[in-house]
């Protein structure tokens, strides 16, 4: 007999149209979790309806703990108890270390922080605009926005964003595990002299308000640490490729972009509806169950691995109106999976889509005849980055 692996569908598999999930999800996602191949020979479950998504992330017997020899490994981050920090536990570690940032998160506190963010972008786009086109759209302003309102919150000093950002692409990558494993190291030892420094003398920030838990004994300078590199790399990662890809998404469809002009309710569903199309998480969340659990139609046996494929289910026609593999900021909104969704959904999910609402807006406000400076098969995807984006965006006016 074969081996019974050999039946089933690899994982990961390749993007036909580069906003578009691939194009087996859509036959995956019309059955039941299924069982699918990894390039290290596991066989996790793969989670692709809406409803069942939603189903195994609310769950509590799914674990999040990635030490579990049954964990995908979808990236190349080592399983080291607390490396992705409260990304990777379960309750009551996870509710303890998260209650902490919960203050720092609130829709009040994000929205207070617009002006700041209104500024940041028209002082990055006045930049551009003084040098004239062509521009690197993702140099001059879809990177380093998001990495300057992280950096302000958290109190990291931006005069070391290349460095961050490097790391942060090497950690994300999922084709050099070597190289993922010296950068995650390398952000670890920068963010814990700086947190020795806040700890020392707090300051005004998220890392400097947290610093007083360190010599209160709530908190160690290594998950502070642990915390800081966790927000530091998502912070920026995930928004910066949401406003380049949205940026694509919107010149590929002029009626969208119309919709984008419409005002601030308009924008605010233009946003929503490019965090449904594009999901940006392209491999999808891991869990493991801890016992027995009835998903669908099938059972997932104790200490079996799943992935939840986020970009599926939100192309799910059962739950969302109209087409659902358009862009039609138009339509019924149903709820996306795109930041997660129960006990770890985004801490920073309000903060991610205030930077959306703010930034294309005025992007295309002040830019209005943006268009790509290449043919569109020229744009530099990042096919292999667990983040899925844009390395480079060359673009005119």
């Amino acid at each position: 007999m074969g081996d019974p692996r050999d039946e089933m569908p690899t994982l990961p598999t390749l993007r036909t149209d580069p906003l578009d999930p691939p194009e087996e999800f859509a036959g995956f996602r019309e059955g039941p979790p299924l069982r699918v191949r990894m390039a290290d020979g596991t066989t996790p479950w793969l989670v692709c309806r809406h409803a069942d998504a939603r189903a195994v992330l609310a769950d509590r017997r799914f674990s999040s703990d990635d030490t579990h020899p049954a964990f995908p490994r979808l990236l190349a981050v080592p399983p080291v108890k607390g490396a992705l920090s409260f990304l990777r536990m379960d309750d009551a570690e996870h509710a303890r270390m998260r209650r902490m940032l919960y203050g720092e998160f609130t829709v009040r506190r994000v929205n207070a922080l617009r002006p700041d963010i209104v500024a940041l972008t028209d002082r990055l786009l006045d930049g551009m605009i003084g040098q004239g086109p062509p521009a690197d759209l993702v140099a001059d302003f879809t990177l380093p926005l998001p990495s300057l309102v992280i950096c302000r919150l958290l109190g990291v000093p931006y005069a070391d964003h290349a460095f961050f950002q490097r790391c942060s692409v090497e950690l994300l990558n999922t084709a050099d595990p070597v190289r993922a494993v010296a950068a995650i190291q390398l952000l670890g030892d920068y963010l814990g002299d700086l947190v020795a420094a806040k700890v020392a003398a707090p300051s005004d920030d998220l890392l400097g308000r947290l610093a007083p838990r360190v010599r209160a004994g709530e908190l160690t300078e290594e998950e502070l640490m642990l915390v800081a590199r966790l927000l530091l790399v998502a912070g920026h990662e995930t928004t910066a490729n949401m406003l380049s890809l949205g940026t694509v998404a919107l010149l590929r469809s002029p009626k969208q972009l119309a919709v984008l002009r419409d005002g601030p309710a308009a924008a605010a569903a233009v946003t929503e509806e490019l965090l449904r199309y594009l999901s940006v998480i392209q491999f999808g969340l891991a869990r493991v169950a801890r016992e027995p659990v009835r998903v669908g139609e099938v059972t997932i046996g104790a200490g079996e691995g799943v992935i939840v494929s986020v970009a599926a289910a939100n192309r799910d026609a059962a739950h969302f109106t109209g087409d659902p593999d358009a862009f039609d900021a138009r339509r019924a909104q149903g709820h996306h999976v795109a930041f997660g969704y129960g006990m770890h959904l985004c801490v920073g999910a309000a903060l991610a889509r205030l930077e959306m609402n703010v930034a294309l807006p005025r992007l295309f406000e002040r830019l209005p005849r943006l268009a790509l400076a290449v043919p569109p098969d020229g744009v530099d995807y990042r096919h292999e980055q667990f983040v899925y984006g844009v390395g480079a965006l060359p673009v005119t006016w």
